[in-house]
């Protein structure tokens, strides 16, 4: 079972078992999608893995969409709030290793996919990205510091 909401106010619960579409990958994004005998092109304009937010066009009618697996929907039954475990005020280490560099400073604004430091592991040089918008609250490495996985990097005020 499946959960829809389009344009953040109808939702829908949709069985895949139940769905009688033909849908076809025209290319990248692309689909042509056949229901009740009537023909539609969708084209995926932006894609949101993580919050599971998509944004299509059908024809000439652009929707907003926000998927909810079985997953979700438990944890919501469950009182967990997926979104919010998500979010996080600490931006932490993926994997042990080296600070080579810190991009930003104390007070700065970032926003989601900004590069926040240079984290070298396994002799490569990775970019530790903002994973959402903020204002840089404390940096609690330092250049040239070895970190393990986890250990919080810097904190988003």
């Amino acid at each position: 079972m499946y959960q829809i909401k389009v344009n953040n106010q109808t939702t829908y619960n949709i069985d895949p078992k139940q769905i009688n579409w033909d849908i076809l990958g025209i290319k990248e994004g692309v689909f042509h999608i056949i229901k009740d005998q009537n023909s539609y092109t969708a084209v995926v304009l932006d894609v949101d893995y993580e919050t599971k937010q998509f944004k299509i066009r059908v024809g000439s009618s652009v929707y907003d969409l926000e998927l909810k697996d079985q997953f979700d929907l438990l944890a919501e039954r469950l009182g967990l709030s997926t979104a919010n475990a998500k979010k996080s005020n600490a931006i932490k280490a993926p994997m042990p290793g080296l600070v080579l560099d810190i991009l930003v400073e104390e007070g700065a604004e970032v926003k989601k996919g900004d590069s926040i430091l240079i984290l070298e592991a396994m002799k490569m040089e990775n970019v530790i990205k903002a994973a959402a918008d903020g204002i840089i609250g404390a940096i609690k490495v330092e250049k040239g510091t070895a970190v393990e996985k986890n250990q919080v990097l810097v904190s988003l005020g």
